[in-house]
């Protein structure tokens, strides 16, 4: 078996093994989405290896590259996300050698960590691996729409432009230095990136000169749910991004608003708990103890969902 890096020309490949392990309705399984998650992305193109037997690709390993900032220090991360061992190659502890030869090309090149949101059934594997959990995320609910109400459309009257949104985020990235928590610092790069123009999810996004908000429904079992994936209220526009965020969550039909205590915008019938997923965090050239803190994570629900 042959471990190496993958290249472009890799991408026919990876989404044969992505299909045959994971099928087809977990996610889009398309050249356009892998090149959107792991080439396109602001931060640079993602670190991905392949293993393959006699020529062929039996196994992929993704880390996602990603950015996180704490004060001036700017943080090279790494989100550990698609992964896959093709059904005729699973037992054969592909998983871990990619996984593990990625953290080595990770130290050599001088990343400082990885961290993910595992399910139940990878997180015992990567914790083998030297992954430590942080906490659980917590979250902000509130309940919604006691008739089964839904608008046909999630309309939003916006004002502003490109120079309006990147005046906001050039705030919001200031205002967080001045503390001292990690924060993914984001420019007009990526909110276009991450939302505007995202194949996988098709968010609802408003913004004025106080504020940006993007969010989606996101159905579940017994209810459905208005993620806030994004608020971005560096000022004082608190009071209307609320009532924004209230008229699309309404409108939506769902039973329930989840948003991130850290966009600070608080609902009096809302209650925050750790109902998140667990935050796993794994350093590569780092040796601080303090990430293991969820209060030194300063985050949106958008930084850490899987997308």
């Amino acid at each position: 078996m042959q471990i190496r890096e993958a290249n472009h020309s890799d991408i026919p490949g990876i989404l044969r093994v992505l299909k045959a392990s994971l099928g087809e309705t977990s996610s889009k399984k398309t050249e356009e989405v892998w090149r959107y998650k792991h080439i396109d992305n602001p931060f640079g193109e993602s670190l991905v290896l392949v293993a393959e037997e006699k020529n062929e690709i039996v196994g992929v390993r993704a880390f996602m590259r990603w950015k996180w900032q704490r004060g001036e220090e700017v943080y090279s991360a790494f989100r550990a996300v698609d992964t896959a061992t093709h059904p005729h190659h699973q037992g054969k502890g592909i998983f871990k050698k990619l996984t593990l030869q990625a953290l080595e090309i990770g130290k050599e090149r001088g990343d400082h960590f990885v961290f993910n949101t595992p399910n139940t059934q990878s997180k015992p594997g990567y914790l083998k691996m030297g992954w430590e959990e942080v906490a659980k995320l917590k979250i902000q609910l509130r309940p919604l729409n006691l008739l089964n109400f839904k608008n046909k459309e999630l309309e939003y009257e916006t004002s502003g432009d490109e120079d309006t949104i990147s005046d906001l985020l050039n705030t919001y990235v200031e205002q967080l230095k001045a503390g001292d928590r990690l924060f993914t610092p984001k420019d007009l790069a990526y909110i276009k990136w991450r939302y505007l123009n995202n194949p996988l999810q098709d968010y609802v996004v408003i913004f004025e000169k106080e504020y940006f908000i993007a969010g989606y429904v996101k159905e579940r079992k017994r209810f459905s749910e208005f993620r806030v994936s994004e608020a971005i209220v560096p000022g004082k526009g608190k009071k209307p991004a609320k009532s924004a965020i209230l008229k699309l969550a309404k409108a939506s039909g769902a039973k329930v608003l989840s948003i991130s205590p850290d966009a600070r915008i608080n609902f009096k019938t809302g209650i925050t708990g750790n109902f998140g997923p667990v935050l796993t965090y794994k350093p590569i050239n780092l040796n601080q103890a303090e990430f293991l803190n969820i209060k030194t994570w300063s985050y949106s629900l958008g930084d850490l969902e899987l997308f």
